[in-house]
Order: structure tokens, then sequence, then C-alpha cells
């Protein structure tokens, strides 16, 4: 690993050493690999839980990645080793064995995305991995989406599978519902397979269209801080189940589709037939994605991005009011960072706790992560680590 970058408690974290994992592939496995690829986190900047409602999303991919040696096997046995988990320890599994159901523990990411693929009649034979990332784990920013989607760019690559972007992005999405058990919607995977440098991503999850929208927050004098709470989350956890039953029930009540086709306009009087409870976890889906739709409008026609801040604001507060995923820890980091200036600043990702990412004037960056390392001490938080996501590039191979 090299070392990580610092302004005050601003740190990015350290790079992923590539030839230190090629190294180690050969020391595990006796063997050169095949090539090295990379998949990265994300940030979604605006439209949480809307994915899984067929509605509108706006992530980013972020600079940190997944990182994956990897090479083609003979055989259905899949080797896996990471230099994070289980003291770097290597897992053997046989994909012949991988059901739906299984228990796996974190290999379910990968071997899911060979039987998914197996699930769609590709040929399928066995890899050796290793593996590294600098993707922070727990905080909201799709760890688990860029193991998935690493792997399923390797296997696609390697076996001449000719599958778009979006294919491969549902092999992971795949790997982490049906055999992981983590309820996610689509856009974890598309953001981390089709990120580009400098851009966001209006994801349309219903259609399955991306349109890329110029996002250089540089050229305009800002930054964009990610500010992990550590306040561990789960996808797999019942909470998140939990909200998309009730996104479902929502939905069905009102006699559509999705919620995505409630129309934002006669808002107030559709919920009406709901009760309390379904009322508002309809209210968050269908206005979050309208804000993505205000957002997305505002990176189409070059305007201010300034302009973003308050619909930060406004989806914090409809996350923590109506859907009910904040937590106290990332409440009191939304709050600081707005009151130190913050532009707008919003938890981002699934919920109860991760991230919070803060829209700051670049001379400001400081003060801002300054005000809530700060608070989280006044609060009896655990201490924030804070930097910046930028807008990078998606799974690729890179040796």
């Amino acid at each position: 690993m090299g070392s990580a970058r610092a302004d005050g408690v601003i740190r990015t974290p350290d790079p992923v050493d590539f030839d230190a994992l090629v190294a180690r592939f050969r020391s595990l496995y006796d063997a050169e690999p095949d090539g090295v690829w990379a998949a990265p986190g994300r940030v979604n900047i605006i439209g949480e839980h809307t994915d899984y409602n067929g509605g509108f999303v706006l992530p980013i991919a972020l600079a940190q990645h997944t990182v994956a040696a990897v090479r083609r096997r003979n055989d259905t046995v899949v080797r896996i080793a990471s230099a994070s988990i289980n003291d770097g320890a290597v897992v053997t599994l046989d994909l012949t064995d991988v059901t739906e159901g299984g228990d796996y523990g974190w290999a379910a990411y990968i071997v899911g995305v060979g039987w998914s693929a197996g699930q769609r009649d590709l040929p399928v034979t066995g890899l050796d991995i290793a593996l590294d990332s600098n993707v922070p784990v727990g905080a909201g920013l799709s760890s688990s989406a860029a193991l998935s989607c690493v792997t399923a760019r390797a296997w696609s690559d390697l076996l001449d599978w000719q599958l778009d972007n979006e294919t491969v992005a549902d092999l992971g999405r795949d790997a982490e519902n049906k055999i992981a058990g983590a309820p996610t919607g689509l856009m974890d995977q598309l953001a981390s397979v089709c990120g580009q440098e400098s851009h966001a991503m209006q994801i349309d999850t219903r259609a399955v269209t991306i349109t890329q929208l110029r996002f250089d927050l540089p050229a305009a004098g800002l930054s964009l801080l990610a500010i992990d709470s550590h306040t561990e989350h789960s996808h797999a956890d019942g909470e998140y189940a939990e909200r998309r039953r009730s996104s479902q029930e929502a939905a069905l009540r009102l006699g559509v589709r999705e919620l995505r086709d409630v129309p934002l306009e006669s808002l107030a009087t559709t919920l009406d037939k709901l009760p309390p409870l379904l009322r508002r976890r309809a209210r968050h889906v269908v206005t979050d994605s309208a804000r993505v739709e205000q957002t997305a409008a505002i990176l189409l026609a070059g305007d201010d991005l300034r302009r973003i801040g308050p619909l930060l604001n406004d989806s914090h507060a409809s996350m923590r009011d109506d859907y009910e995923i904040t937590a106290p820890s990332v409440d009191a980091l939304q709050e600081a960072a707005v009151a130190a200036g913050a532009h707008g600043a919003r938890m981002t990702g699934g919920g109860f706790g991760g991230c919070v990412i803060a829209l700051v004037d670049q001379q400001d960056a400081a003060a801002v992560a300054d005000a809530c390392v700060a608070a989280a001490a006044r609060g009896g938080f655990p201490t924030p680590t804070v930097f910046e996501a930028v807008a990078s590039g998606g799974a690729a191979r890179i040796r």
C-alpha cells in the first residue's frame, strides 16, 4: 500500500499496490495471473431507495477500487484470498455446489457471479483470485458491488462472454440478491461498471438506461466530501428488506406497478389513500426520484452546481423523517457540515449508518471536515474519516 494523502482530517485512502497484489497471487497459487482488474465503489449523489421502485438515481463511480488478480482454471473450482479478510487465507469453493440459500460468507459475492453466469447458459470455469481494496467497508459506498463487479468484469473478459456493461452489472446484482441475500437494486452495480471520469450517471432504473452528465466539481471550485460515520450498515439486514416490502405494499394499494408511477403533482391527494407509515415511505421515494431529475436538469443546463445543495438537504430530511433510515451519528454529521458552510449534505447509501456527502467550496473543505469531527466528538459518536469523492471510471482490466 502507498501513503495516504492528507490535508488536516481529510485523508485519501491508500491506493492499492498492484505489484504487491500480483506478488501475493504468485505466492498463493504458484502461478502468474492472467490479468488484473479493478472495479470502483460509488457515491450516490441523490436518489436513495428509488432504484428498486423503478425510479431515478444519480451516482458517481469513485476513485477507490476493489482490485483482483485473476487466473482462469480448467475446472469448476474457485479459490479466493483477500488481503483484508480471514488473514488473507484462501477460501476454496466449487461452483457446482453453489445454490440459492447457501451460506458462503463474503465469497458469495464472487461465486454468485459464476452461479448467475451458469443460469444464463454462459460457459463458466473456475478462477484463482487474489483481492485487495481501498473502498471503505460498511460505509454505504458499495464495497460489495465493487467486489461482485470486478469479478464479473474479469470472468467476462477471460471467458470472452462478450457482454454489454448492463449485463455485467446484472451478474453482480444476481450475486448480491440471490446468493449473498442482499436485496439491493441495480444502481450500485451499474455505477461500478459504467462510471466515467468527471461524470455523474442519471440512471433510469426501470428502462436501465444511463445518461452521462458532466460533473466536474474542481472546475467549479467545489469538492464533494465523503464523511464516513463509522456506523456500519448492512444491506442484508431486516430494516432494508422492510423498506422494500413497504414500498411494494404502497404501490399495490395505490394500484400502480411501482412507486415510480405516482405523479408528483398529485402526490398529496394520492398519499391520503395510504396509512401513515406507507404514506411516509411512498412520499420519500416519489420526491427523491423527482430530486434526481431536478439535479440532472441543473447538470445538463450547466448551471451553478451549488444549486444542488438544497436538494441534498431536502433528500436527507426525507430519509430521516419519511423513510427513517438515517442514524443519530449521520444526522449530526449532516447538520454540522451545513452549519460549517457546506452548500448541502445528506446521507448516501442504504442507510442506518454509513457516509454523509457534503458539497463544499474547495477553500471550505478543511473547515467542514473539522466541524464534522468535532460534532461527532460532542455527540459521543465514532470519529469520522473524511476524503474527497472524485467522479472516476468504471470496472476495467488494468493489466
